[in-house]
């Protein structure tokens, strides 16, 4: 029964695992015995503190600095992967403008939709070869996908659109053996959440509606990526799995 529930050995790719949601899933999946290729575009000082914390753990991390907008970093994540057998790849990369709509432009249009919803597809396209069967794709989305909020305009779009491309995927590639779904957690407080327009009073908001009166933590979502990415969630594929503690039955 715990096989059906085991990381170890998998290698899997995590895109933005150098930094909050993503470096606790890296964390996470080193932890529990997996071979994490973790993608970062930035900020090595957060690269190296997650190499050092990760430490001599039962899996193994290694780190990728790529640029997943340009062809190039596609290019060097596949480098990296190589033709070994990848058993999960997550999607945590995610960028944004956080403006209201008369002061956004197509340049951040296609900026935020480069990282969120087209370095995603491309990945999956071009890792499909490396991917076994038995493989789980996983997509980090957002509650902004089904609910509006103010200045979340660019960002909530690329959500939807990436939930609904994992459905269109989960389709196509089930015949292969490898499910795609959808990861969407509720107000999770990372550094990029923090540095939301109004982050204080839109804490304060997601405390108000979650029913155990607490935010959702990287961790909590870590687990639901375990859980997406090993046997024991075989027969979920296509769907989108929420982790808020409940904070969403609110409205």
């Amino acid at each position: 029964m715990t096989d059906l529930f085991s990381l170890s050995g998998k290698r899997v790719l995590v895109t933005g695992g150098t930094r909050g949601i993503g470096r606790a899933i890296s964390l996470h999946f080193v932890r529990h015995g997996a071979h994490v290729l973790a993608n970062y575009a930035h900020r090595e000082e957060a690269a190296a503190a997650l190499l050092e914390e990760a430490g001599a753990t039962a899996g193994h991390l290694e780190l990728c600095r790529a640029d997943l907008t340009l062809p190039s970093g596609i290019r060097r994540i596949v480098e990296a992967v190589g033709a070994g057998p990848l058993a999960a790849l997550i999607h945590c990369a995610a960028t944004g403008v956080h403006r209201p709509l008369p002061q956004l432009t197509l340049r951040h249009w296609d900026f935020t939709f480069a990282l969120n919803l087209r370095a995603f597809f491309e990945l999956v396209r071009t890792l499909l070869p490396s991917l076994a069967p038995g493989a789980s794709v996983v997509a980090v989305s957002s509650e902004g996908a089904v609910h509006a909020f103010p200045n979340y305009t660019l960002v909530g779009t690329t959500k939807g659109g990436l939930e609904a491309l994992c459905r269109h995927l989960a389709l196509e590639l089930a015949p292969r053996g490898i499910r795609v779904n959808a990861l969407s957690p509720g107000s999770v407080p990372t550094e990029s959440w923090e540095a939301l327009p109004e982050s204080d009073r839109r804490r304060q908001e997601a405390l108000a509606r979650s029913p155990r009166g607490e935010l959702t933590t990287p961790e909590e979502v870590a687990w639901a990526a375990h859980f997406l990415c090993c046997q024991a969630s075989k027969g979920v594929n296509g769907h989108t799995l929420v982790v808020d503690g409940g904070q969403r039955i609110r409205g």
